[in-house]
């Protein structure tokens, strides 16, 4: 099924291509556009922290739709959260530059991770399907605890991410590792 028309990419090209698409704004500009506005969300919120839900969405990709056997797994998911740790690194000193206040975005994106985590295991039952509790833990994340607007966001943020990855993913071919 179209496999011989996959392009073939090496481990780092593929881990590029993944944390580039992490911090795209292209579909977070679209969700943002489709909250009405006379909604009393915080758009500044639900924007900082979708996109901090789009770049774990797409760690979570690489983890569900990677075989675990595939031997390229483990360095794709290393070059990728390197590359996040790097761009991570990057806001925080522009951020710090421009407002003179000292973040961390990369640890700000492992807090949100075990926010969403902590959430999962509290809901064993739910986390077969994680879209069911991504969406009611992005709202928390807003502030905005039962708003439909900010969970169905979150809920729509999570499931066009993974299902990009998992696209992403079938329509290439890794090269044999090549570390260098």
């Amino acid at each position: 099924m179209g496999q011989e028309n996959q392009e073939t990419l090496t481990v780092q090209k593929l881990a590029q291509d993944l944390s580039a698409f992490a911090f795209d704004r292209t579909d977070l500009k679209e969700l943002l556009a489709a909250i009405p506005k006379d909604s009393q969300l915080n758009l500044t919120t639900i924007e900082y922290e979708l996109q901090l839900l789009k770049i774990l969405s797409v760690g979570w990709g690489i983890a569900f739709f990677m075989p675990a056997t595939n031997k390229n797994k483990g360095p794709v998911t290393q070059m990728f959260w390197e590359s996040i740790r790097q761009i991570s690194n990057s806001i925080s000193t522009l951020t710090q530059t421009t407002t003179g206040q000292q973040i961390d975005y990369f640890e700000i994106l492992k807090d949100r991770l075990n926010t969403y985590l902590a959430i999962m295991q509290e809901n064993p039952d739910e986390a077969r399907n994680p879209a069911d509790f991504i969406g009611p833990a992005f709202a928390g994340s807003c502030h905005c605890e039962n708003d439909a607007i900010a969970i169905l966001t979150g809920t729509k943020m999570f499931t066009l991410t993974l299902g990009a990855v998992k696209e992403y993913l079938n329509s290439v071919k890794i090269d044999d590792i090549k570390l260098n």
